[in-house]
């Protein structure tokens, strides 16, 4: 086994100057790292000023090479076509059905519900049975009155024969005319008698007929309020039930007053029409403005506008909140894919596609009509424009044009 050699701890003690002989030579030393200090300096500089430059020389040559890239790159992007052909001039306001009809069926007689003969929410027609109330007391007045007038009836007949007989009698002078005078005053008194019954009869028969509560009018009823054995009276505050029209209905909705002399115009030429939809479905109903209130609410601008809708499939309900599109009339004008309208700081643009390079085109937008955009100004008809990719291009800059893919065809676009 081999030892390590320990080193001379003495040898290594005197190596290591003297702390007087450090002292005595710190000046020369002081100098020496001041030279240093310059020299690292300078070299330090003279590395940032050749890094500075270096890095100007490769931005500069990576500028040059992108615009030359950009130059020669080609975008695919999605096209359409600007077309001129007729289109709707449109008011879209929101607007809420509302029935032309609601009735509030109530009792017309103190009595007993003997009988519900309708389901809750059940469309009934008009003249249809809904309730049945006790009606006993009623039926024995009219058999009392009935009686009545049938003795009254009877006493006629009795007085008329007096009549008859003492008329035979005064004309041989058998009796006075006192008799026959009496005899046609008994007949009248009857008579009276008789209008008297008749008109009672009548009026418990009405009484009677309120027994039965039928349906004023056609629609769909609301839950019954009362069932069963509950006692109705005429002053009752809460009808038995309600029934609302369905069809047609009425769509009432706002529109601002600077539009009234177009839709009066429309209505005048008999070209108004008016379709409604539910937010979230897909069907409309079709109808005809009918009525413009007689005034403009001086607080909002808005003139109230109401439609008179068939509503024969019931795609309105009563109190829905619909969307209202009033089409005034049918013009001309060239239109473009909506999507392919752009909006900058200097106003509405399109891209345009010529000789397969992107054209930035600035247009005057009017209105949109569904998918397509309305525009009076920058497009004449017949163009291309782009309706999707707008964000890789600028001007002049080349395109790979394809048609634009049919909506919501979920198909990816080829790799070009």
């Amino acid at each position: 086994m081999v030892m390590a050699k320990t080193p001379d701890l003495k040898k290594i003690m005197a190596k290591i100057p003297d702390l007087r002989t450090l002292m005595a030579k710190a000046p020369n030393l002081r100098t020496l790292m001041t030279r240093r200090n310059w020299q690292l300096t300078a070299a330090a500089l003279a590395v940032v000023i050749v890094v500075f430059f270096a890095r100007g020389l490769w931005w500069s040559d990576k500028t040059d090479a992108r615009a030359q890239g950009a130059g020669g790159r080609v975008v695919p992007v999605e096209i359409g076509k600007a077309e001129r052909k007729k289109v709707p001039v449109r008011l879209d306001a929101l607007g809420t059905v509302t029935p032309i009809a609601s009735v509030a069926l109530k009792a017309r007689v103190d009595t007993t519900i003997t009988e519900v003969l309708f389901r809750d929410g059940a469309r009934v027609n008009q003249g249809d049975k809904l309730f049945t109330l006790d009606c006993r007391v009623m039926e024995a007045q009219i058999a009392t009155t009935e009686g009545i007038l049938a003795r009254d009836q009877a006493q006629l007949a009795g007085a008329e024969r007096d009549v008859s007989r003492y008329t035979d009698l005064v004309a041989k002078n058998a009796t006075p005319v006192v008799n026959l005078d009496n005899a046609k005053t008994q007949t009248d008194v009857y008579r009276a008698a008789i209008k008297s019954d008749q008109g009672t009869l009548d009026n418990l028969k009405v009484q009677r007929s309120f027994c039965d509560v039928t349906a004023p009018i056609a629609g769909r009823i609301s839950a019954a309020n009362v069932k069963v054995g509950n006692f109705v009276r005429q002053a009752d505050l809460t009808p038995m039930a309600t029934i609302i029209q369905m069809a047609p209905v009425y769509v009432s909705f706002a529109v601002p007053q600077k539009n009234l002399p177009a839709l009066r115009q429309a209505i005048a030429n008999e070209t108004a029409t008016i379709q409604a939809a539910v937010p979230g479905q897909a069907k409309r109903a079709e109808g005809q403005v009918s009525m413009i209130e007689n005034a403009v609410d001086s607080t909002t601008g808005m003139a109230m506008i109401r439609a008179t809708m068939p509503n024969a499939d019931e795609v309105l309900w009563p109190g829905t909140l619909v969307t209202a599109e009033v089409t005034l009339r049918v013009e001309e004008a060239v239109v473009v894919p909506s999507n392919a309208v752009q909006v900058s700081q200097t106003g509405s643009f399109v891209f345009v596609v010529e000789d397969g390079k992107a054209k930035v085109q600035p247009i005057a937008v009017e209105r949109q009509v569904g998918m397509d955009t309305v525009i009076t100004s920058g497009l004449n008809g017949g163009e291309t424009v782009v309706t999707d990719g707008q964000l890789l291009l600028s001007n002049g800059l080349r395109v790979n044009p394809r048609p634009a893919r049919p909506a919501g065809s979920g198909e990816k676009p080829p790799a070009s």
